[in-house]
């Protein structure tokens, strides 16, 4: 979660920066240029300032959120966000290790998959043994689990057993 703050909070202040430094410069210098009716430095400029703006709004909301999460409410017995999901693919038999994480950290390419992904949705509340099938763009995918290890447990410093930490994380 922390990693995630860290991020909204470094785009929030290049946003401010931008919003108070950047853009009335611009907009200065677009004023001096005379008609403002034709000016497109001018009207880009505003229309940059309105988007900052609004996603600066977009950004504090979600800090709010983050902030506002309870770790009660993540489950400490099945999948989760912040748990790592040792799956079995059904149709490939390869082993694979997915972490469920909040969307704006997701990385496919390093096994973080996004809550808000048809995967990362279809895994939240499984339990070991449990087989699910999960309907993505490109078709279905079959998975069975073959273990979870919970944000609390990482916390804690728990452990998957040792044959499936060596197999992917």
């Amino acid at each position: 979660m922390r990693e995630v703050r860290d991020k909204l909070l470094e785009e929030v202040q290049a946003l401010e920066r931008e919003l108070r430094v950047d853009l009335p410069r611009e907009i200065k210098t677009a004023l001096a240029m005379g008609d403002l009716r034709e000016n497109a430095e001018y009207h880009a400029a505003l229309e940059r300032q309105a988007f900052v703006k609004a996603r600066i709004g977009q950004l504090r909301q979600r800090l709010t959120e983050l902030n506002n999460m309870q770790m009660s409410n993540i489950p400490t017995d099945r999948a989760g966000l912040g748990s790592t999901v040792m799956l079995l693919d059904l149709d490939s038999k390869e082993e694979l290790a997915y972490e469920i994480v909040l969307p704006e950290v997701a990385d496919s390419g390093q096994g973080k998959l996004s809550i808000a992904s048809p995967i990362g949705r279809g895994l939240v509340d499984k339990r070991e043994g449990d087989s699910v099938v999960i309907q993505i763009p490109s078709g279905r995918r079959r998975f069975e689990v073959l273990g979870i290890r919970t944000i609390h447990e990482k916390d804690a410093g728990g452990a998957l057993p040792p044959t499936q930490e060596a197999k992917g994380e």
